[in-house]
């Protein structure tokens, strides 16, 4: 440990650029395992790669998977870190305590097994398999080595009635659902059962966002996907009230689908993980709407200014993947909702 005293956002694990800024938006961590005081070591079990960050590597590699893991090897080697330097996103973790400092204020023990709530992009992190286990055709990455978590970092333990894999895939979404929960609960607070549009409703943020919509009280929900295969595994779960399929790129295409399926929409979700859906989005909500973007592949110059250019009075809210209590919620909605938890058990076999 070094003699430097600890920050609990992380800055004493900042190497680049000096003077430090927030290990986010740092070129590179420190990731050596020796503790700081309020620190937590984690031995690495599955990484779990954001959606945007796993679509960006695959394309630029055309599904090679042996070059996909060369890239991804040395960017956690370069930066202490998973970060995308494209995308800038990571995801997040599962593994088990090695270690607590006696003065971390998560409430861990050695031996704990826990998901990391906060993003790769920020964590130490140190690969010591070279990820043989992974072929590089799907965002669960088996690996070994450690992470460190700081005194504001957020950890949840695993539940013991899901599987480990299940409960990686929802706590990594567990934003999306919570956020939109609280967002529909206030329009119902106000009189009103809205009618919210999530884009990408068949996936994972998507369709637990379609349950959290249902859960709060709202009124009409539309699914929207880009394709008949999307559309089939919807139809039937009771999620939505109309699938429609659309191209959540295209201004007119989504803005008209979403009208001929009961819009403008109240809330309108962006959970799909390509860029230049920011327009189209503020098209399909009503005015004095509410869009929610939970996708890393969003420019939000492009969505201000978009608003800004159609005269649209909407309001515009990152989902940050924080709120209180939403990997609770999350895993909740999974037990109680069966046609949701199909659809990841389903991802599971992919």
């Amino acid at each position: 440990m070094s003699a430097t005293p600890s920050s609990p956002v992380g800055l004493h694990r900042v190497v680049d650029p000096v003077p430090p800024s927030l290990p986010q938006a740092a070129r590179r961590l420190d990731p050596s395992p020796q503790l700081w005081p309020d620190e937590v070591r984690v031995r690495v079990e599955t990484l779990n790669l954001d959606a945007a960050s796993y679509r960006q590597l695959a394309e630029k590699h055309g599904g090679d998977g042996a070059a996909l893991r060369a890239e991804v090897l040395d960017i956690v080697a370069t930066r202490g870190k998973m970060q995308n330097p494209v995308t800038g996103s990571g995801g997040m973790l599962i593994g088990t305590v090695d270690e607590v400092g006696p003065e971390s204020p998560l409430g861990l023990t050695p031996g704990d097994r826990v998901a990391t709530l906060v993003s790769l992009s920020l964590t130490p992190l140190v690969i010591t398999d070279g990820l043989a286990r992974w072929d590089g055709r799907s965002e669960r990455v088996p690996a070994q080595g450690h992470a460190i978590l700081f005194g504001r970092s957020i950890a949840a333990h695993l539940p013991d009635d899901l599987a480990p894999d299940l409960a990686l895939m929802v706590m990594d979404v567990c934003g999306a659902p919570a956020l939109v929960a609280r967002i529909v609960r206030e329009y119902a607070a106000a009189g009103t059962a809205p009618t919210v549009a999530v884009l990408g409703g068949a996936g994972k943020s998507g369709s637990l966002s379609l349950a959290a919509a249902a859960d709060a009280g709202a009124g009409r929900r539309i699914a929207v996907v880009p394709v008949e295969r999307e559309a089939r595994l919807l139809e039937g779960t009771g999620l939505a009230d109309e699938v429609v399929i659309a191209d959540a790129r295209s201004p007119l295409g989504l803005s008209e689908a979403v009208a001929a399926a009961g819009g403008p929409a109240d809330i309108t979700v962006v959970c799909v993980d390509v860029p230049g859906c920011e327009q189209p989005a503020i098209l399909s909500t009503a005015q004095g709407g509410t869009i929610i973007f939970f996708s890393m592949a969003t420019n939000f110059a492009a969505a201000a200014l978009g608003a800004e250019g159609v005269a649209a009075d909407v309001r515009m809210l990152v989902g940050n993947g924080y709120v209180p209590g939403h990997a609770a919620y999350a895993l909740d909605l999974i037990r109680a909702n069966a046609a949701v938890r199909g659809l990841f058990e389903g991802r599971l076999d992919e």
